[in-house]
């Protein structure tokens, strides 16, 4: 109430000598011809009229500054001998405390994004960020370009995207092809080296400006190093397989050497002695041959013939072919949604034979379970689309969900190991993945995951 009184007392006191003079002249004026008087006097109502509009003249500049202080974010602004001697030491003092407070959440938010720049300059990722310009794309600034997406493209840390795309022009028009968000493997040529690059673009928009995040990392090193171990897995196994057939061949091939090493002839003894060796090594030899032509089958799997297809009617083609073989096996098989009429683009054959692969597991792996269940229906989960076959059979161990993906290993007695790997590859040839999620004798699942956008 002091510093209001304080302003009131000094605006009264202004107006009080304004009128005491304005009254005081007019009656000079009126009364007398005392024109030296009335000058001084007429002088000095000017001078109070002059002082009342420059006091509150210095009031209004000062909110004028405070504002203008406050939308420029000027920090170096104070009132703080205004808040001592001013009109309003309450109000100037109001004035110090918001300019400090906002200077203080800047240093905040300045901090942050230093921590923040540091944290994205040190990891191994690259990261581009580019403030996108509608009236002119040549003209879209980069805003951040860590030393990691340096270092990958070999290209120094440019000002604007144009420059970048002159320099890297096969990285840009990649960037380009996948527009307005999503993941691609691109391959580059940088100085001669070849880099595989695992990339996402994702749009932001953040006061009311439009920004693209570019991230993208070498993962060639880890590509070759799960290759190797690809490889090394599949030779285990073909040396296995090939070894469990070679043994015996070549040892009873030693054998019917043995025999007939040293005769002229055969009798009939000598043949009935032989016919168990050589039907061994035919068996043997047929088993060996349908290995090879496994391999054969999941080398040259055809190139897909895409088409768009609804839902319903691959849920319901799965059903048609597989519910005879579960009556069969007293197996309930419940395909539900086949109405659906969602879309997506696939090789109905291919993908029919992913399913068939899946509900033919599901089958073997309900053997001996009370109340058998196989169930397929497909759910939507953000940009993916998963086509799901589960079953309530015995499931797979923790230790064997890496392993049922190599090539020939099976669990089953008379299982061929092809049919998961041939599913996962008619899924990376869709562009899509195939994933597995197992309690065993509760649930398993497995899912067929496509792009869906």
């Amino acid at each position: 109430m002091i510093f209001y009184n304080r302003f009131t007392f000094r605006l009264l006191y202004r107006l009080l000598i304004i009128n005491i003079l304005g009254i005081l002249l007019y009656y000079l004026i009126r009364n007398t011809e005392l024109w030296f008087t009335i000058s001084g006097l007429t002088i000095l109502l000017i001078a109070a009229l002059m002082n009342l509009y420059f006091y509150i003249n210095q009031i209004r500049e000062d909110i004028k500054r405070f504002i203008l202080a406050v939308k420029t974010r000027d920090s170096t602004l104070n009132f703080r001998n205004k808040a001592t001697k001013g009109s309003f030491p309450e109000l100037y003092e109001s004035f110090n405390d918001i300019i400090q407070t906002q200077k203080d959440m800047q240093l905040e938010k300045d901090s942050m994004f230093q921590l923040i720049k540091t944290i994205l300059e040190q990891v191994p990722v690259g990261v581009i960020v580019v403030k996108d310009n509608e009236q002119d794309s040549k003209q879209a600034e980069i805003v951040f370009f860590n030393q990691a997406a340096t270092s990958l493209l070999g290209i120094p840390s440019y000002k604007y995207w144009h420059r970048l795309a002159q320099h890297s022009p096969q990285f840009a028009q990649e960037i380009e092809n996948i527009g307005k968000g999503g993941k691609r493997f691109m391959e580059l040529k940088i100085q001669d080296k070849l880099i595989q690059l695992s990339t996402e673009v994702i749009p932001l928009n953040l006061y009311l400006t439009d920004y693209t995040i570019i991230s993208f990392q070498n993962i060639k090193d880890e590509i070759e190093q799960k290759e190797s171990e690809a490889w090394n897995r599949l030779i285990g196994v073909i040396s296995h397989e090939i070894l469990n057939s070679i043994t015996p061949i070549s040892s009873l091939s030693d054998t019917v050497n043995s025999m007939i090493a040293d005769k002229d002839y055969l009798n009939a003894e000598d043949l009935e002695d032989l016919k168990p060796a050589i039907k061994t090594i035919k068996r043997r030899s047929e088993g060996l041959l349908d290995f090879v032509k496994d391999y054969r089958l999941i080398a040259e799997l055809p190139t897909p013939d895409l088409e768009y297809h609804t839902i319903g009617e691959i849920l319901q083609h799965i059903k048609v072919l597989m519910q005879p073989f579960a009556n069969g096996r007293n197996i309930m098989l419940k395909v539900e949604q086949t109405s659906s009429k969602i879309t997506i683009q696939i090789d109905l054959k291919l993908v029919e034979q992913a399913l068939i692969n899946l509900v033919t597991n599901s089958i073997y792996a309900l053997e001996g379970v009370e109340h058998p269940v196989i169930e397929i229906n497909y759910r939507l989960d953000q940009n993916k689309l998963y086509l799901e076959v589960s079953d309530n059979g015995k499931g797979i161990d923790s230790e064997l969900i890496e392993k049922i993906f190599v090539p020939f290993f099976t669990t089953r007695k008379n299982g061929s190991g092809i049919g998961l790997t041939i599913t996962r590859n008619i899924m990376k040839m869709h562009h899509g993945n195939l994933e597995v999620n197992s309690v065993p004798y509760e649930k398993t699942v497995f899912s067929l995951v496509f792009r869906y956008q």
